[in-house]
């Protein structure tokens, strides 16, 4: 499941959990292209649950759309990424290193309040 929820003009939230296809793949990108298009000095919250690497298909899908999706890269100054898995944590916080402009930060799940506290710090 991948889920785009636009929370407001700054704001949009990921949800992400198990394993995706390329139709979901397809869905949620289009979603989060379509929710970001008029974000600027955005902040996302992107919780990622019980992970498990995407279809070869949904990687194409991914692949298809990597242009679009740098270019959102640039509408956001702060993702806060809250996961059960301790790899991807880390894994974000490294990527986040290499994207400027953009400055991650990593949670786990029960740590909610404390990744809201720090979006809205910005």
């Amino acid at each position: 499941m991948l889920k785009i929820t636009k929370r407001s003009d700054d704001r949009v939230d990921i949800d992400l959990a198990g394993a995706l296809d390329a139709d979901m793949m397809r869905t949620g990108l289009d979603d989060l292209i379509a929710a970001s298009e008029d974000v600027r000095h955005g902040k996302m919250c992107y919780t990622i649950t019980d992970f498990a690497f995407p279809s070869v298909g949904a990687l194409g899908v991914e692949m298809g759309r990597l242009p679009k999706l740098f270019g959102l890269l640039s509408k956001f100054d702060r993702c806060a990424v809250l996961s059960d898995a301790d790899w991807l944590r880390k894994a974000a916080e490294i990527e986040g290193a290499f994207i400027p402009g953009l400055e991650i930060k990593s949670f786990k799940l029960d740590e909610g309040k404390e990744a809201e506290a720090w979006l809205d710090a910005a």
